[in-house]
């Protein structure tokens, strides 16, 4: 028998090692998002899939999964280390900021998008009690999901964050209304609820107390040691100590692993902490996706394929239209409300708990609950999807509505034409002003294009790398072309098709290095300016000019150097430049 477990054990071991180390990577090069690939490895090595055959093929069992209940709790300590990394990243200034976030939009959003769901389930022969249930459970949103698609410091992560915070805490007490919600609850629900909270409040307090003062002297013990073993086993007993300390009291363990990351944060710890813990969290999310794609039972969504598109769509245009509205009437941009709304609209993986707990209190039948959690898995799969769909939506929202977001007047006579307007583009442009010469500048991210005309910068939405483009912006009529991406592959196509057509015209392009930039001079550029090279020269300059050196010796100099430079790198690009010398010599003198 022990040597079964064993075996089964490996087993599991090579799917899920096998999953993070060969598997994503190649969803990778087809720029498929991991989080779906998780998801779809656990839907392909699950019991619903290859499993099912592994009676027939023996074989299979090396690289399937047979038990979910095995690997669950795997995935559960990958929540826990998401929380108490979500934690790293907040402190308690920041926190105390997002208050209304947390504890104004957060239950309005929460029981708003519950009370809507519940509404609508009443009309389809739910009693009051399962509707609201199941309300409840399907408001819930992925924090697994929309922090790791999202992250912390947009505009989109920091609301999303805010109101998953409240839905985090939220939990218990939903399913200790649930059980008060039971056709056979107890009289002491309420009592319980109420102990719950006084017994965490003083867990949380002490939790606070002690935090303050022994984390920065045993992590302080642990940095002395050099050892990143120890570092690590001391980030790892703070957040397993935490989460222990929230269970015992009937809270959230990911509460408790939330709290151990913002005491942490408050000390000069954070960074490595973050660092050290960062692979874990990755693996064992990745874990819990693929515990989530090992539910998703095609059999059943095949037969009752109508009712779950019905169920899901319901869902998510309740939950986008409950946040995305709560965010533009607290006054969010448009752009930002639709793309949190979308992003927060699938159900949770908290969502399969409160399932569970409002099966056990017989609000809900088996056949009910499988029903829904067969809705939550196709919602949780679907997320990178809705996420991309409400991010290409804000970007255009934004485009529109933007003040200075008007038809850009192309110059008429000469001009340079700037391609790529992120910092670069933009300084090139001040001194172009400066210098009264006129541009037209074009950028194929809309985000960039927004940011840059509330700057009040003319800058045109576009990709050159289309002839419409090149048409619309009178290329013929340019003074020069100035390429800004940084994007090595595209440049290189984008002027050699140029210089194709304009054999004349002035190139001048960003490069990475010495090598791009070679490649860069056989595509046909006037000049390439490699940002390695010109930020070693800008670092020699300050060097020489600190060390005493006169400035118009130290600019000869890099000037020297800068065109030795350029000789070799054109040299490599099969290029002579013995002319171009000749004459940059001259326009000096």
């Amino acid at each position: 028998m022990a040597g079964e477990l064993q075996t089964e054990g490996l087993s599991n071991a090579l799917v899920i090692l096998g999953a993070a180390g060969v598997v994503i990577p190649a969803f990778a090069r087809v720029r498929i998002n991991p989080i779906v690939g998780f998801l779809l490895v656990g839907l392909l090595v699950g019991p619903f899939g290859l499993g099912s055959l592994a009676d027939s093929f023996p074989w299979l069992r090396w690289i399937t999964i047979s038990d979910i209940e095995e690997i669950s709790p795997l995935g559960d300590y990958g929540i826990i280390l998401l929380l108490f990394t979500i934690g790293l990243e907040l402190s308690f200034r920041r926190l105390w900021k997002m208050r209304r976030t947390v504890f104004g939009l957060g239950p309005a959003q929460l029981f708003g998008g519950g009370l809507l769901i519940a509404f609508g389930l009443s009309f389809l022969d739910y009693s009051a009690a399962s509707a609201v249930g199941l309300g409840l459970a399907l408001a819930l949103s992925s924090t697994a999901l929309v922090v790791p698609i999202a992250g912390t410091q947009s505009a989109v992560g920091q609301r999303a964050l805010g109101m998953l915070l409240f839905e985090d805490l939220a939990i218990v007490p939903i399913i200790f209304f649930l059980g008060a919600l039971a056709p056979k609850a107890a009289s002491g629900s309420f009592d319980g609820l109420v102990t719950v909270i006084m017994e965490g409040a003083l867990v949380v307090g002490i939790m606070l107390v002690l935090g303050r003062f022994l984390l920065p002297y045993l992590f302080g013990q642990a940095a002395r040691t050099k050892s990143p073993e120890l570092f690590l086993a001391a980030s790892l007993l703070v957040v397993i100590i935490a989460s222990l300390a929230t269970s015992a009291v009937g809270l959230s363990p990911i509460f408790g692993a939330l709290i151990a990351g913002l005491l942490i944060a408050e000390t000069d710890y954070r960074h490595e902490v973050e660092v050290i813990t960062a692979p874990f969290k990755g693996l064992a999310l990745g874990v819990f996706l693929i515990t989530i794609g090992m539910q998703i039972d095609l059999n059943f969504i095949r037969q009752n394929w109508t009712l779950l598109v019905a169920a899901v769509s319901g869902i998510i245009i309740v939950k986008s239209l409950v946040t995305g509205g709560l965010l533009k009437i607290a006054g969010a941009r448009t752009g930002t409300a639709t793309e949190t709304g979308l992003l927060m609209s699938s159900p949770s993986e908290t969502t399969l708990i409160v399932l569970a707990a409002a099966s056990a209190a017989q609000l809900i039948d088996p056949d009910t609950a499988t029903f829904w959690q067969a809705t939550t898995a196709i919602g949780l799969t679907i997320t990178p999807i809705l996420a991309r769909i409400g991010h290409d939506m804000a970007k255009r929202i934004e485009l529109r509505e933007s003040e200075p977001l008007r038809l850009v007047t192309v110059p008429d006579g000469e001009r340079a034409i700037i391609v790529g307007f992120g910092r670069v583009g933009m300084l090139i442009a001040d001194m172009l002003s400066k210098h009264d010469q006129p541009y037209i500048a074009v950028e194929a991210n809309v985000d960039a294009v927004t940011s840059a005309r509330r700057r009040g910068y003319d800058v045109m939405f576009g990709d050159v790398s289309r002839h419409e483009v090149l048409e619309r912006i009178d290329i013929a009529k340019a003074k020069a072309l100035i390429l800004t991406m940084d994007e090595p592959v595209l440049t290189a196509r984008i002027v050699k098709r140029i210089r194709s057509e304009f054999p004349d015209l002035t190139i001048i392009s960003r490069a990475r290095d010495a090598d791009h930039a070679a490649e860069l001079y056989r595509a046909g550029v006037t000049d390439a300016v490699p940002e390695t090279l010109e930020s070693s020269l800008q670092l020699s300059e300050a060097v020489l000019v600190d060390l005493g050196i006169p400035m118009g010796f130290v600019i000869a100099s890099i000037h020297e150097k800068r065109d030795e430079f350029r000789r070799i790198i054109m040299e490599q690009g099969g290029l002579d430049e013995a002319p171009k010398l000749k004459l940059r010599t001259t326009e000096r003198s």
